[in-house]
């Protein structure tokens, strides 16, 4: 597996050694010591799996303090632009935002240290999504910045008339109106 670091502090793309005959494809989706040796220890608790259609924007999410996670994504299916924005406030990135296209053409996966919002918008007719998490999902701890925030510039990719989010989504405040002092 290749780990490439990106211009975020924490923040990896990996992209893994496909080998393909005329059955197929094989490839190691994780490795635990390839990823340590690079990244570091992580304990991973949960996986998690979604299925969205064409335009579905899911994000931008996180959790607060105990409940951060780390997450270690790909899309099995389709093609998703992922999008992370740092919230980490001693960070050099901090407001920043970083996206890429995960398929499952290019099989690249995205790890997403503690500290970042994370979502994803669906590019093609239908995606499968799946994650890893470094903790559980805590209902009194989610939180979320609006996807369209004119202050992070965020290009979906998709006219606006094409995204398809969520009654929770749609209602996100801005970041200015996000306190993450617990960030700190």
């Amino acid at each position: 597996m290749i780990i490439r670091s990106t211009s975020f502090p924490g923040l990896y793309i990996l992209e893994p050694k496909v080998f393909g005959d005329s059955r197929g494809y094989f490839f190691e989706s994780f490795q635990l010591a390839e990823f340590e040796k690079t990244i570091g220890h992580v304990e991973f608790i949960q996986d998690n799996e979604s299925k969205s259609g064409y335009g579905v924007l899911r994000g931008l999410h996180f959790q607060k303090p105990p409940y951060t996670q780390a997450k270690l994504v790909r899309c099995i299916t389709g093609t998703i632009l992922d999008v992370v924005v740092d919230l980490r406030l001693n960070s050099p990135t901090y407001k920043q935002s970083f996206s890429v296209e995960l398929s499952d053409n290019n099989k690249l996966q995205l790890y997403i240290p503690r500290g970042f919002a994370h979502g994803f918008v669906v590019l093609s007719e239908d995606a499968i999504f799946s994650y890893k998490v470094d903790n559980l999902y805590a209902p009194t701890h989610d939180l979320g910045i609006r996807f369209d925030d004119p202050e992070l510039k965020i290009d979906w990719k998709l006219p606006a008339e094409a995204l398809k989010l969520s009654e929770k989504d749609k209602i996100l405040p801005l970041l200015s109106e996000t306190h993450l002092s617990f960030y700190l």
